[in-house]
């Protein structure tokens, strides 16, 4: 039996055993942080390590064969992740600004902008609602919502669309754009 199952089997009574131990959690702390990940993002990190690795017994995978070692990668992978959201929100940060700069100068030009959004949001169906939110805001691909929400990536673009629709007609009906 795997030194994984066996913890995950420690004794009875005690199902929810810590698959990490401290060495293999500080090694994991230490990856990420020497992938960039900021101190107070370390514990979400660790929790995603962990995550990961319970998910694998849970599915019945075969246990890695060297855990802290399997635990490193993953890390470092998500270090990587982290890195990859930062630019992306940065970027998209970046084209807003200057959206904003060119289109609607003033604070209170965006202010108005803002809530006729929220106000747009709040007024579509539930299912709309949550894949303009999970692609737009989330920045989730379509291919990643289709998979979450277990619905084919076609469904995912038309709701999209339509969503996308009722938005901007709901901005020109009230004049904001």
């Amino acid at each position: 039996m795997s030194v994984l199952r066996r913890k995950a089997r420690r004794a009875p009574g005690d199902e929810h055993a810590d698959p990490l131990d401290a060495a293999q959690e500080r090694r994991v702390r230490a990856v990420l942080a020497l992938g960039g990940v900021p101190q107070a993002d370390l514990p979400d990190g660790v929790q995603q390590v962990r995550l990961r690795l319970l998910e694998r017994v849970a599915r019945g995978d075969e246990a890695p064969r060297d855990v802290s070692a399997w635990a490193a990668v993953v890390a470092s992978n998500l270090a990587m992740d982290w890195h990859r959201a930062k630019r992306r929100q940065e970027r998209i940060g970046e084209r807003l600004a200057s959206l904003r700069q060119l289109e609607h100068p003033s604070g209170e030009d965006t202010s108005v902008l803002s809530l006729a959004v929220a106000q747009g949001l709040d007024e579509l169906p539930d299912i709309l609602r949550q894949v303009v939110v999970l692609r737009f805001y989330a920045d989730l691909p379509v291919r990643g919502i289709a998979t979450e929400l277990g619905i084919p990536e076609g469904t995912v673009k038309s709701r999209l669309h339509t969503a996308v629709r009722a938005l901007r007609a709901r901005l020109h009906e009230d004049e904001v754009v």
